[in-house]
C-alpha cells in the first residue's frame, strides 16, 4: 500500500516519476525525462512529422496516416461509427468486412470529419486580459466565451484552418489548435467484426488479446486522394520486448488534476448515475439485438459502446473506492497545500482555491441528477438530438459570435452542420425502444417534476415516446436542411413533434446550462487556475502535463509483460493463440474466427506476433494511436487497456497497467496470407 500511495502521491502533485507517466503536449514534451530515462531526445523535425502524421477521428477516437497518397490506419472499433451507417440488410460491413481494391470502390462515410493538427499557440494571457480578477462570475464567463470565439474566428479567418482554444490545466492555459480538416474520407480495408473484437465482452479490457482491431481508410481532397507530406511509415518486424515506444493519439479526458472533494463527488454522484443509466440501457438494448439479425446489426454500434463504457466505469470507481487512492490523494492535496502556505506571497494568490472548489462541488451537487437528465439522459434519441440542434441552430446564428453556445461560435459552424445534415440511417423502431426508456427513466429519479408532466402530456413514457417518434420527420436531412433555411418562422411554424418536444425542454435545458457555466464551471476555472499556477511556480512548468482533453498527446513506454510469481503475461501474443483459445471455446462467440481465418489456417505463420503490451500512458481516445519506435516507424496501433489500467483517468501507475496494441507484423501476416490484400500491402511497403 505504502508503494501505491507514493505513486499516486507523485501524480497529484505532478513531479517527475520513475514510471513512464505523461500525457505530454507536442509544444512542450518531456525531451529532459527521455534522455535521462533512455538516452533519447526526440528532435524538432521528429516531433513535427509524428504530429503531422497523427489523426483525430471526430466521432471519438485516433489513427495515423501511413502513405503519402492519404491511406490512414485506425481501429475498427473506431470506424465502427462509419461501418455500421454504411451497412444495411443486405450488405452488413461489421460482420463481413470490406476491402475496396481500387480507388473506385473506396465507399465515402456519410459523415465521418478527421483533423490533422497543424500548429499550437499559446493564448493564455490574451484569454485572461479579458477577465479581470474582480469581474462576477456571470460577466466573466461571458467575457471568456467571447474572447475565445473571438480568436477561433480570427484564425479561421486568416489561416482557413479549423481552429479551436482548448482548455488546459482545467484553467491555468489556454492554447490555440490550429487543424487541417478532411471530410472526405472513404473506406478502404475492414476485417470481420469477429476478428476485429475477438473475445467480445468477456474479453475487453482484459489481456492477452487475439484481436486484428484495424480499419483503413483513405482521405480525400477535390474528389481525388490526398497527398501527405507527413506519414508514418510501416514496420514489416514491429516491435520486440523491452523496446522503447510512442504513443500519439487524443486521449480523451482524464480528471487526474482535480482536488479530493471533486473526486468525492464523481465517486458518489457522477459515475452511479452514469453506471446505473448504462446498465439499463444495456439490458434493454442487448434484449431487444437479440430478437433479430436485423436488430443485432442495427444495435450493434451503440451496444458496443454502452458495454465498453459500462465495463471502464467500473474501473473508474473501483479505484475511487479504494481507500489506498483517495488516501494518496488527500496526501498529495495536503502536501502542496502545506507548499503554499509556507509562503506568505503563494498563500495570499492561491491559498483559498481549494475553499473556493469545495464550495462549487456543494452547487454542483444541489443540480447535478436534474441537468443531467434535462441536458440529454431523459432523451436517448438520434431525433431528438436533431432537433434540439436545430432548434438551437437557428436561434444561435442570430446572434453576435461572442455571445453564442459554444458549439454554435462561427468557427465550428461547418463541423457542427456535417453533423446535423448526416444522411445516416435512423431506425424509428429503435428510437422508440430507446426514448421510452429514458422517459421512465427520469420519472423514476425526478418523481414528482412538473417538467415530466409536460413532456409526458398525460401519457405513459411508451406510449409518448411512440407519438413522438411517428409524428417526426427530422430521420430526412432534408427536412432538417429546410428547417434551418426557413429559419426562425419554420421553426415556430413547425408542427414536427420532436421540433415541438426540443422548444418545450430547451428554455429549462438552457437555464440549467446557464447556471452551470456561470456558477460552477466559470468559478471552478478560476480557482483551478491559481493550482495550476501554484504547481507551475513550485515544480515548473515543463515538468508538468495537463489533464487529457481529446487534442494530441504524446506518450511514451517500453514493451514488457507484467505479472508476478502467481501469473505472469508475455509480452506479446502471437497468432496461433487465436486459433488455440477459438477451439478452447468451440468456436462458441464471441470466440469464433471467421471463415477466412480458418480458411487460411495452412499458411498462416501463426508464430507471427498479433498483439502486444506496453506501458504507454493511455486513456479513452487513445484508440487507434499509432505505436512507433525511436525511428518514428509505425509498429503498433493502440486498441484497449487491461484492467489494472482503468483507474488511469485519476492516477497512473506501471506495476501492472499495460496499453494493448495490435503488432504490426501481425497487420501485414494477416493482409497477406487471410486476406490477400496484395494492393494495401504494396502502398503500406511503399511499393
Amino acid at each position: 500500500m505504502r508503494k501505491l500511495l507514493l505513486v499516486v502521491l507523485s501524480i497529484l502533485i505532478c513531479l517527475p516519476v520513475a514510471a513512464d507517466e505523461g500525457m505530454w503536449l507536442f509544444n512542450r514534451p518531456p525531451r529532459q525525462l527521455l534522455q535521462q530515462r533512455y538516452g533519447f531526445t526526440p528532435t524538432d523535425a521528429w516531433l513535427e512529422h509524428l504530429q503531422k502524421s497523427s489523426i483525430r477521428f471526430n466521432s471519438g477516437g485516433s489513427g495515423s496516416f501511413v502513405s503519402p497518397n492519404g491511406l490512414m490506419i485506425t481501429n475498427h472499433h473506431v470506424g465502427l461509427d462509419c461501418l455500421q451507417k454504411l451497412s444495411t440488410p443486405q450488405h452488413d460491413y461489421v460482420k463481413t468486412g470490406y476491402h475496396a481494391r481500387t480507388n473506385a470502390e473506396e465507399v465515402k462515410c456519410v459523415d465521418l470529419e478527421l483533423n490533422v493538427l497543424m500548429s499550437i499557440e499559446d493564448v493564455t494571457a490574451r484569454v485572461n486580459s479579458a477577465v479581470p480578477p474582480s469581474m462576477p462570475a456571470a460577466d466573466a464567463e461571458r467575457a471568456r466565451r467571447g474572447v475565445m470565439a473571438a480568436i477561433e474566428k480570427e484564425s479561421l479567418d486568416k489561416t482557413g484552418l479549423r481552429s479551436d482554444v482548448v482548455t488546459l490545466f482545467q484553467g491555468g492555459e489556454y492554447h490555440l489548435y490550429r487543424s487541417k480538416k478532411y471530410t472526405d474520407v472513404r473506406l478502404v480495408f475492414a476485417p470481420e467484426v469477429s476478428i476485429a473484437f475477438f473475445g467480445g465482452d468477456p474479453d475487453n479490457f482484459e489481456y492477452p488479446r487475439y484481436d486484428l482491431d484495424i480499419c483503413l481508410f483513405r482521405a480525400y481532397e477535390n474528389g481525388k486522394p490526398a497527398h501527405v507530406e507527413n506519414f508514418l511509415r510501416f514496420s514489416t518486424t514491429g516491435p520486440s520486448e523491452g523496446d522503447l515506444v510512442f504513443v500519439s493519439g487524443h486521449p480523451g479526458g482524464t480528471e487526474r488534476l482535480n482536488t479530493v472533494a471533486e473526486l468525492e463527488l464523481i465517486r458518489d454522484v457522477r459515475l452511479p448515475l452514469t453506471l446505473a443509466r448504462l446498465r439499463r440501457r444495456e439490458v434493454l438494448l442487448g434484449s431487444w439485438a437479440e430478437r433479430s439479425a436485423e436488430n443485432e446489426r442495427r444495435a450493434h454500434d451503440e451496444l458496443f459502446g454502452i458495454k465498453n463504457s459500462r465495463k471502464a466505469l467500473l474501473g473508474e470507481l473501483a479505484g475511487l473506492q479504494d481507500p489506498a487512492v483517495m488516501q494518496a490523494k488527500k496526501a498529495a492535496e495536503q502536501d502542496l497545500r502545506q507548499r503554499i502556505a509556507a509562503d506568505p506571497q503563494m498563500s495570499a494568490a492561491y491559498g483559498d482555491a481549494w475553499q473556493a472548489v469545495e464550495s462549487i462541488v456543494k452547487r454542483n451537487r444541489q443540480t447535478f441528477v436534474e441537468r443531467s437528465y434535462l441536458t440529454g439522459g431523459a432523451f436517448n434519441s438520434v431525433l431528438f438530438a436533431y432537433a434540439i440542434m436545430t432548434v438551437r441552430y437557428v436561434d444561435e446564428v442570430q446572434k453576435p459570435n461572442a455571445e453564442r453556445l459554444r458549439e454554435f461560435r462561427e468557427s465550428n459552424l461547418d463541423s457542427l452542420r456535417q453533423q446535423l445534415f448526416s444522411e445516416a440511417p435512423v431506425y424509428k423502431d429503435m428510437e422508440t425502444l430507446n426514448l421510452a426508456d429514458s422517459l421512465s427513466d427520469w420519472m423514476e429519479a425526478m418523481p414528482g417534476d412538473p417538467m415530466i408532466d409536460q413532456v409526458l402530456a398525460g401519457k405513459s413514457p411508451s406510449q409518448r415516446a411512440a407519438d413522438l417518434v411517428k409524428g417526426t420527420t427530422l430521420e430526412a436531412a432534408a427536412q432538417r436542411r429546410r428547417l434551418v433555411e426557413g429559419g426562425k418562422a419554420a421553426i415556430e411554424a413547425s408542427q414536427d413533434s420532436m421540433i415541438r418536444l426540443a422548444r418545450l425542454v430547451d428554455p429549462r435545458a438552457r437555464a440549467l446550462r446557464t447556471a452551470y457555466e456561470q456558477q460552477i464551471d466559470e468559478p471552478r476555472r478560476q480557482a483551478y487556475a491559481k493550482i495550476a499556477n501554484a504547481r507551475f511556480k513550485i515544480l515548473g512548468g515543463s515538468n508538468t502535463y495537463p489533464d487529457a482533453t481529446f487534442t494530441l498527446r504524446l506518450a511514451f513506454g517500453t514493451v514488457k509483460g507484467y505479472g508476478g510469481a502467481g501469473e505472469s503475461f508475455p509480452w506479446a501474443t502471437a497468432i496461433a493463440g487465436a486459433y488455440q483459445r477459438a477451439a478452447e471455446h468451440d468456436s462458441h462467440p464471441p470466440f469464433d474466427l471467421p471463415e477466412s481465418w480458418l480458411a487460411a489456417k495452412p499458411k498462416v505463420n501463426q508464430s507471427t506476433k498479433l498483439d502486444f503490451v506496453n506501458t504507454a500512458d493511455i486513456i479513452g481516445g487513445n484508440s487507434g494511436s499509432p505505436v512507433v519506435s525511436r525511428a518514428g516507424e509505425f509498429v503498433g496501433i493502440i486498441f484497449d487497456m487491461n484492467l489494472p489500467s482503468l483507474v488511469f483517468n485519476f492516477a497512473y501507475k506501471e506495476e501492472d497497467a499495460r496499453a494493448v496494441a495490435v503488432h504490426s507484423a501481425g497487420i501485414i501476416e494477416a493482409l497477406r496470407n487471410v486476406y490477400g490484400a496484395s494492393d494495401v500491402l504494396n502502398e503500406l511497403e511503399g511499393k
